[in-house]
């Protein structure tokens, strides 16, 4: 059989083990590749066990053992998947070692998942049964030491940052095996969490100030942590209908079952509208060494939208009326994330482009004012309808507000950030 001219030559398909070059910062048109978005898949089952979880504890009265187990939770498969997304982005060679690993990166995220039902059930008595939950955890990072190792070996001019980065990960996951088989007390294991939290995070900026900068690419890493917190949008609108349907196969659909279906989608593309009115790849382009706090302040962001739907399904249990919650705790369950989710949002902003921003300032005040109308209504015993209909419409101040003025600020503040960098071309080298 003869073999078209055009067609692509065996080489060009993934083969072999490759050496690990690297990619350059300033790389144009680098994007997400198909093995990363397969791989963000598996999250969407992490955070839909992590905020059904938390919701069915604080239907039941246990409000701070949701917390906990949430953010426990949420930290967790956040942090494994930024230093995965920083690697990939300055390794993406596509070979079978390359696939292997990233399968068992998302073996660890289902690993997580399988174990935060046990995590969460324990809190209420006052213990942390962790140890599947960081038996996953330590499957991804064992997968991520790899990763790093393999680019100490075949990328020379990184091999130390490479090498110290592996270090600091095999460190740090000897302490969370520990943290997991010691019998400490529930206050113990939360002190020990944070002291890890401290461990990986200080350490990871420390290298990479230190041995670095890592390679990555200012659009792809704005494209994966966008993809990421749509993947995450979509998991709280599956969520939602998942448990209003179940309401509604017991009561049939009423008012107030479709309301919360409303009320979610309404509040998830006004969300959604607000986080990508923030041209963040152009600001990391142009701002490159604030990567790792605009990264870190991610981990809030998306714990708060995951957030926001494990609050939409403790109203679905109000209405189911299965709640211990009632009407105030739970449109403080809705409010309380998307308050988060909104500081976050500006916060990050005005992190990658500091200045004055009085029209921000007054955009995010009237979205928090209109949360807090939603929490006041509760309180004086207004309708779940009612109070839904005024939360939704947090998010929507602020696309009203970026639609009449406020993208030509933040046009302003991009201009001003590209002549900043023009004007001094060592600050965009990360």
């Amino acid at each position: 059989m003869n073999t078209p001219k055009d067609a692509c030559p065996p080489s060009a398909l993934p083969h072999g083990l490759k050496p690990m070059s690297g990619r350059r910062f300033h790389e144009s048109h680098r994007t997400a590749t198909p093995l990363e978005l397969l791989y963000d898949l598996t999250l969407v089952v992490a955070f839909g066990v992590a905020g059904g979880q938390a919701a069915h504890l604080m239907v039941e009265g246990h409000i701070i053992a949701a917390l906990i187990g949430f953010a426990f939770s949420m930290f967790a498969v956040c942090w494994c998947w930024i230093g995965y997304s920083w690697f990939a982005s300055g390794y993406d060679t596509d070979d079978w070692g390359v696939r292997l690993l990233t399968l068992l990166q998302m073996l660890g995220v289902m690993v997580m998942a399988a174990g935060m039902p046990r995590l969460f059930h324990g809190l209420p008595e006052g213990h942390l049964d962790n140890g599947v939950l960081v038996a996953g955890y330590v499957l991804m990072r064992v997968s991520l030491i790899a990763f790093w190792l393999r680019a100490a070996r075949d990328d020379g001019e990184k091999r130390t940052l490479a090498l110290r980065m592996a270090a600091l990960l095999l460190i740090a996951q000897a302490g969370w095996v520990a943290m997991a088989v010691a019998p400490l007390p529930l206050a113990g294991v939360v002190v020990s969490y944070f002291a890890l939290f401290l461990l990986e995070t200080v350490g990871t900026w420390w290298v990479a100030h230190r041995y670095g900068p890592t390679r990555w690419n200012a659009h792809h890493m704005a494209e994966r942590f966008g993809l990421l917190a749509i993947i995450t949008f979509g998991e709280g609108i599956i969520g939602t209908m998942a448990a209003i349907q179940a309401v509604a196969a017991e009561q049939g659909w009423t008012l107030d079952v479709g309301m919360i279906g409303i009320a979610g989608l309404t509040l998830t593309v006004g969300m959604w509208w607000v986080y990508f009115v923030v041209p963040n790849a152009q600001l990391l382009e142009c701002r490159p060494r604030k990567l790792l706090g605009w990264s870190y302040g991610h981990m809030v962001l998306f714990a708060a939208i995951a957030g926001t739907g494990a609050g939409l399904h403790v109203a679905a249990y109000l209405v189911e009326g299965k709640s211990h919650l009632g009407l105030l705790g739970t449109v403080l369950a809705i409010a309380a994330p998307v308050t988060v989710y909104l500081l976050s949002v500006y916060a990050l902003f005005v992190y990658l482009a500091p200045g004055k921003h009085a029209l921000h300032a007054g955009l995010l005040s009237g979205s928090l004012i209109v949360t807090a109308i939603a929490v006041v209504m509760a309180a004086m015993g207004a309708s779940l309808n009612a109070c839904l209909l005024i939360l939704m419409l947090a998010p929507w101040v602020t696309v009203l507000g970026y639609e009449w003025r406020g993208h030509r600020d933040i046009d302003a503040r991009v201009a001003e950030a590209m002549a900043e960098a023009a004007a001094t071309p060592d600050s965009r080298m990360p």
